[in-house]
């Protein structure tokens, strides 16, 4: 009997084969027809990208026909106001994983693609596009082309694979090759919590070692070459991003372990290259419930006001592995936030227990943390 299922596979396979074939051996049953008609955006649409992530522009076309009325797989093509598809800038899936007539480009992505069909940033340009309709194999381009003009983003034309910070205003001073990696949150965008130094001078650097490009900051906009400053000694969070040519930032003024129950908390001290931590803390005074309930997260106050720092995607006790203890940012600050908590590893409470406690935004790996029972 257990010969029988795998027989049967394969038997309908040489079917399918079979059937899907013609008498010279050649695939059937793949082609599809081209996209007739393409509905939005208009031809000729004007659009002035904006940064904001949630900003989209929305692609549809009317549906091909697959021959065996299967799925048909569609993309996105895009290309210079005068190529002819030949050799595309940029190309992406539709919807669905390509399966639906329709598709939703980021303002962020779109802004790429104008970079690449040469128009410079804040200008203004046209870039052309299409659809290609498939089976997976042998795409069919579209019978429409549409023009779409846009307007750029204030992004930098040359995008850093890698960030660093350096200075004598950074915690690893002005030597180069001490420079600090960034967290590259996605393409063109990096992140770091840091001690600076109220004066002195720093900047932004695309590799650590020779002659790197340099970066600084003006006003709201990050621009080439230059250096910036802080007119305040502390711990600040800085988002770049590249693509829009502009950031943000934050003072970190706290960092609190925050128990859930009895909404205690506890104040880690900075370490040093975004690590907070705080060792051979007795927790005392604490009892019922307050005692009891293992559940806990973080707390950070900055200049931006209050945010959590709370599990991915847990609720359970510890499992010994590292994931469990990664952490993300979020800024609903409330008591109760089901599945986003951490729990003590003792099952008899958190008075009357000494703990070393860790916490970590060190840009070179995970951001994380570990609470240790001593």
């Amino acid at each position: 009997m257990k010969t029988i299922g795998p027989k049967i596979i394969l038997l309908i396979s040489l079917i399918l084969a079979f059937f899907a074939c013609s008498d010279d051996g050649e695939v059937r049953d793949i082609g599809v027809t081209p996209v007739k008609k393409l509905y939005e955006p208009d031809n000729g649409k004007a659009v002035v990208l904006q940064s904001s992530a949630s900003a989209i522009l929305y692609f549809e076309w009317e549906p091909a026909r697959a021959e065996n009325s299967g799925t048909v797989l569609y993309e996105v093509v895009f290309d210079k106001a005068d190529g002819n598809f030949s050799n595309p800038i940029y190309t992406t899936a539709s919807g669905n994983n390509g399966g639906a007539n329709h598709a939703m480009i980021s303002h962020k992505v779109m802004n790429r693609i104008a970079a690449l069909a040469g128009i410079e940033s804040s200008a203004k340009g046209t870039i052309k596009w299409t659809v290609y309709s498939s089976k997976g194999i042998d795409p069919v381009k579209a019978e429409e082309e549409r023009m779409l003009t846009v307007t750029r983003l204030a992004g930098l034309a040359d995008i850093p694979n890698q960030l660093y910070i350096t200075g004598a205003g950074t915690e690893a001073g002005g030597e180069l090759s001490n420079a600090l990696i960034m967290k590259k949150i996605t393409d063109g965008e990096f992140e770091i919590y840091t001690k600076l130094t109220a004066g002195q001078p720093f900047k932004f650097v695309s590799s650590n070692t020779g002659s790197p490009v340099e970066y600084s900051l003006s006003g709201e906009k990050v621009v080439e070459k230059g250096t910036s400053t802080v007119t305040k000694t502390g711990i600040y969070k800085y988002y770049i991003d590249f693509n829009i040519g502009a950031f943000t930032t934050k003072e970190v003024t706290k960092v609190n372990l925050f128990l859930n129950w009895s909404q205690r908390k506890i104040e880690l001290p900075y370490k040093g290259f975004g690590i907070w931590e705080l060792t051979n803390h007795t927790i005392t005074g604490l009892s019922g419930n307050d005692n009891n309930d293992d559940r806990y997260k973080f707390r950070m106050e900055s200049s931006k006001g209050e945010t959590e720092w709370r599990a991915i995607n847990n609720d359970s006790k510890p499992t010994g592995n590292d994931a469990y203890y990664y952490m993300v940012e979020k800024t609903n600050v409330e008591q109760w936030t089901n599945n986003q908590i951490w729990k003590n590893p003792s099952t008899t409470g958190w008075n009357d227990k000494t703990y070393d406690i860790m916490f970590s935004l060190n840009p070179k790996n995970e951001y994380t943390h570990n609470l240790v029972i001593k």
